[in-house]
């Protein structure tokens, strides 16, 4: 059996005018795995491919050592929780309804679990699912991924449309959840500040392009933030600038690489998001 809980190897896949290029990807059990890139880079392909919605032109997927859309998954779906950016439950069900089909779903469904993320989301039981906002929507889905026990989440914009207080309460949740050794998560979000405290490791999507998939915190180490003048940023090598920009008066502000930067140099700590975007605008650029 596999310390991983999903694996992509050299995967691909066409889509109209979309292509996703040869993407390899692991997730270790135990850990959170942040995916993230702009509309459009292959996020939900990518999903869509580890639930078996859709099936690889080329390359092999493997989630929890089985091959999605093979016999062997259908008892592996069992022990996935999903939630879809467009969070879809019938209209006219309310939560509890919700919460009565999906125990005749799984085998695993546990009643009382799902009865207490209801009162801890806050969510109305007698409500229509219709007359949900959207918040509301994406807490019941995350509910009813959470309460048939699974070991691992994929995780579709799941924190979309929650007010940050929600936000951090269920970053908590899926943080307690990773902290199985038998559990992994893989979630997708715009939201780059979420990812930074929440995962382990992070890999970016830009253009159907898999630009890298590594430990947060070495993508950390490996890059700094220099912030000084024009003069400062002319005298750094060209490798070492991955993006600058000017900061208004003289000033520049670049993403460098710690090692090919003199080590007396002050460098500060940047973001994942600034790391991210200084890559966007270094490819904008070739």
């Amino acid at each position: 059996m596999s310390d991983n809980a999903l694996e992509l190897r050299h995967v691909s896949r066409c889509l109209g005018d979309f292509e996703l290029r040869d993407v390899n990807l692991t997730l270790p059990k135990g850990c959170i795995l942040g995916l993230v890139g702009e509309n459009g880079a292959g996020k939900s392909t990518t999903i869509r491919l580890l639930t078996g919605e859709l099936r690889p032109d080329s390359g092999t997927v493997s989630v929890l050592d089985a091959e999605p859309g093979s016999p062997d998954f259908r008892s592996v779906k069992e022990r996935l929780g999903v939630v879809l950016d467009d969070a879809w439950f019938p209209e006219i069900l309310n939560a509890r309804q919700v919460g009565t089909m999906m125990a005749m779903t799984y085998e695993s469904w546990d009643a009382e679990l799902y009865e207490s993320y209801l009162a801890r989301f806050a969510l109305p039981r007698e409500k229509n699912f219709k007359d949900y906002s959207r918040g509301m929507r994406m807490k019941l889905a995350i509910a009813v991924a959470l309460a048939h026990r699974p070991e691992v989440l994929l995780l579709d914009e799941a924190t979309a449309g929650l007010d940050p207080i929600v936000r951090d309460e269920v970053l908590e949740i899926f943080r307690e959840f990773s902290e199985a050794e038998d559990h992994a998560i893989l979630i997708s979000s715009h939201i780059l500040s979420d990812l930074e405290k929440l995962c382990d490791y992070i890999a970016f999507l830009h253009q159907g392009k898999l630009l890298f998939c590594q430990e947060k915190d070495r993508l950390l180490e490996t890059y700094g933030l220099f912030v000084g003048t024009r003069q400062q940023a002319e005298e750094l090598a060209e490798d070492a600038v991955l993006a600058r920009e000017d900061s208004g008066f003289g000033g520049v502000r670049a993403i460098v690489r710690r090692d090919a930067v003199p080590a007396c140099l002050p460098l500060e700590k940047p973001t994942v998001e600034d790391i991210i975007l200084a890559m966007v605008r270094k490819e904008q650029k070739r």
